[in-house]
């Protein structure tokens, strides 16, 4: 772990709750897909992001959900638009992709979890994987899924990629409920997949719990959350 200045390059919005952050590290950042990064707000105040880009690429982005004025992720954004430089801390997490990894994967994102995704995606396709690979992204409606026509060209691309979008609320024929039970639903058993999942605590709690009754094999169930509960 390392601390480095960042220029930031710009902050745009995805949609009126979720930014895209580019920013321009003062020297090359050596990290894993997956990992992520804290920005500085002061020495006793350092939150953690996902880094969304993909680590061959030079700039490092970010996804920041901030819907709450000043709420927690707002208060970054607002530091970012006005400010010309950053410092962040990095890189941090174990729940990176495993790319030597001969086994199937599954790839879980909740809301903005996607940015964790979204690095090892980027990466993969990089890299011209050809694993079969399963990506399913919850999210509350249409409008909240802010990234979907991304997912969709790496389903293009990708040889064995399979993109399962999954909504809260009624999407016309679009698959409907949670995330972790869509998976529960296509899997019979979990026991030979890679598995990755990012999003809120409480929903990687209850993957958990779900995927123990599909038999996971818990050593290949990868997510920082899983670092902070018991």
């Amino acid at each position: 772990m390392s601390r480095t200045l960042c220029h930031v390059v710009s902050v745009t919005p995805f949609t009126d709750s979720v930014f895209r952050v580019r920013l321009a590290p003062s020297m090359p950042l050596a990290f894993k897909p997956g990992q992520y990064l804290t920005i500085v707000m002061s020495d006793e105040d350092k939150r953690p992001f996902s880094i969304a880009s993909a680590p061959h690429q030079g700039e490092l982005e970010l996804h920041i959900g901030a819907a709450v004025k000043e709420g927690y992720a707002m208060q970054v954004i607002e530091r970012l638009q006005s400010s010309e430089t950053i410092e962040i801390e990095a890189p941090f997490g174990e729940a990176y992709l495993r790319s030597d990894s001969q086994r199937p994967r599954i790839l879980i994102a909740g809301g903005t979890g996607f940015s964790y995704i979204h690095s090892m995606m980027e990466s993969l396709l990089e890299q011209n994987d050809n694993q079969t690979t399963f990506l399913y992204w919850g999210s509350r409606d249409s409008a909240s899924m802010y990234a979907r026509d991304i997912a969709e060209q790496w389903a293009k691309r990708h040889p064995k990629l399979t993109f399962v979008p999954v909504f809260d609320e009624v999407e016309g024929e679009q698959r409907q409920g949670t995330v972790i039970d869509a998976v529960c639903e296509d899997f019979v058993g979990l026991h030979d997949y890679d598995i990755y999942i990012a999003g809120r605590f409480e929903m990687a709690g209850a993957a958990r719990e779900r995927f123990r009754e599909h038999g996971v094999d818990e050593a290949h169930l990868y997510g920082d959350a899983y670092a902070f509960m018991k």
